[in-house]
Order: structure tokens, then C-alpha cells, then sequence
């Protein structure tokens, strides 16, 4: 049985998941590693803003406060459990439906969409929120994408996504974009299963369905 929001959010997948918890903003276990480049050098210059989706304990914006002179700095995670610490925008709520009032230069999301269960809406609506020449870089397992029949949703979700702009990194599990975009996309969510089993990461995951 699929799963809807409400449902999602308090499966033990999704609400206990410490995929970002710990996460910090460079060494090992870091945003630039992932990433594959440093956040805090992206954003040099006067009145930068990064918005850090499914931040987990919002270390990395914590830290990243203490080395922008000026910056907003903005996290939202599904769990309120943000660490200590000064600086950075720190909400909790569900990403699937919160929605900003600014436009950001950096929009980052590490690890989280593997736990989102309409991942192509939260998609739309994200590259919505660049600012002109801002940049967008979030982990996302295409195969995690099904269609009703439980294929995943292939190549033709890959040619769509390059025709509005983005770009997926197949290897790397990583899509990116640069600047605003209106992507439109022929699917219609059904709801989410939470009991896929781990992913590329070995962790578990959610699938997304739609038709």
C-alpha cells in the first residue's frame, strides 16, 4: 500500500532517518564532500543566502554563520532536532510544503530527497526559488522514481530533466541546475513506499510513485 504524507512522515524510515544528522560543513563526513565543492566559497560576495533542504542538526549552516561576515542563512528539516548554535534560519516543517519568501542563491539538499515522497513536486517548486545565477545541487536516485506499475521512470524522466535545464549526474546520484527554471513534468503522484529497502547509500529508502 502507498503511502500519503501524514503516513510518510511518521514512518520510521522518514522520521527517524539520521542520514544528516551529524553532517558538518567540510572534512570527512561533510557538505563538500558530497557536494563536491565548498558552500562557503560559493557564496563569497556581499548578501549571499543559502537555503540547506532536509538540513538535519543544521551543523554545516551553524558553522557556515561563523565564516560568512553577511549571509541568510535558511534550514528546514522534517525533525526538530537542530543543535545549538547562532546564525542560521532553522524551521522545521515538511519540505513537500513549505515554501520560502525570498529567492536564494544556493539551494542545497544532502541525502534528503531520498526520504521525500513527491521528489519531482519538491523538484518544481525548488527551481523555482534560484535566484538568476544561483545554483541548485541535491542527491537524487532516479531509480527511486517509479512508475505505477513499479518500473522506474527512466530515461525519459532523465531526457525531460536536461530539456528544462537541469543536469543528473548518473554516476554521482547528484542533480543540479543553475538559475530559475519552470519544470514541467507529465506525471501525477500516487503516494510513497517506504519499504523499498536501502538504496545506493546502503541506507534504506523511499520509492515515489506516479502515473
Amino acid at each position: 500500500m502507498l503511502l500519503d504524507d501524514q503516513a510518510l512522515h511518521v514512518s520510521s524510515v522518514v522520521a527517524n532517518n539520521a542520514m544528516n544528522r551529524e553532517r558538518q560543513l567540510s572534512g570527512v563526513n561533510s557538505y563538500a564532500k558530497v557536494l563536491g565543492f565548498d558552500p562557503v566559497e560559493s557564496l563569497a560576495g556581499t548578501d549571499r543566502s543559502w537555503l540547506d533542504l532536509c538540513c538535519g542538526s543544521g551543523r554545516a549552516l551553524i558553522q557556515a554563520a561563523a565564516l560568512l561576515d553577511v549571509a541568510t542563512l535558511v534550514g528546514v528539516d522534517l525533525v526538530d532536532a537542530f543543535a545549538p548554535g547562532d546564525g542560521p534560519e532553522l524551521i522545521a516543517a515538511p519540505v513537500e510544503t513549505w515554501t520560502p519568501d525570498r529567492t536564494f542563491d544556493l539551494i542545497t539538499c544532502v541525502h534528503g530527497l531520498h526520504y521525500v515522497g513527491d521528489k519531482l513536486g519538491l523538484l518544481v517548486r525548488i527551481l523555482k526559488w534560484l535566484k538568476p545565477g544561483g545554483r541548485f545541487v541535491a542527491d537524487l536516485d532516479l531509480t527511486s522514481i517509479r512508475m505505477a506499475g513499479g518500473r522506474p521512470a527512466g530515461r525519459r524522466l532523465t531526457t525531460l530533466l536536461r530539456a528544462a535545464g537541469a543536469e543528473y549526474d548518473a554516476r554521482r546520484h547528484r542533480i543540479s541546475c543553475t538559475g530559475p527554471r519552470e519544470l514541467a513534468l507529465p506525471y501525477v503522484y500516487l503516494g510513497a513506499d517506504d519499504r523499498a529497502g536501502p538504496n545506493y547509500t546502503g541506507q534504506p529508502a523511499v520509492h515515489s510513485y506516479y502515473r
